[in-house]
């Protein structure tokens, strides 16, 4: 399968809170919404929908899932999330296998990880395919 795209919708009661968080705080840029269902773009190539539930559908449970975001400054965009209000689940800390990162919440309760790159350390090297 040759696919163009992938992006992940959830399903939530929560779509208005989800689009006002991921706009303010994340950049998100609407290029869809109707009210029960918003469309967020983070730049080229990434994309997040939130949809009401439809008839005999359920609310997504996000527990477990987390989105990875591969930012320039982790720790410009630590700062400023920490200074919105926003709490961190995980503290911003080194980590061996590359990265620099920590974790906020969005308002579905999907864990948000932003990270910089690092090199990692030797145990984790042997790791990485090119």
């Amino acid at each position: 399968m040759l696919t163009n795209s992938l992006s992940p919708c959830i399903t939530t009661v929560k779509v208005k809170e989800s689009r006002d968080f991921y706009v303010r705080l994340f950049g998100a840029k609407i290029t869809f919404d109707c009210g029960w269902y918003v469309n967020l773009e983070f730049g080229k190539g990434f994309s997040l929908q939130f949809m009401e539930p439809q008839p005999d559908q359920p609310s997504c449970n996000p527990v477990g899932l987390t989105y990875n975001f591969c930012v320039a400054d982790v720790d410009a965009e630590f700062h400023s999330l920490m200074a919105s209000g926003l709490v961190a689940v995980m503290s911003l800390e080194d980590h061996p296998w590359g990265d620099r990162g920590f974790a906020v919440q969005d308002p579905n309760g999907i864990v948000l990880y932003l990270y910089s790159e690092r090199e990692p350390s030797p145990e984790f090297k042997q790791y990485f395919k090119s």
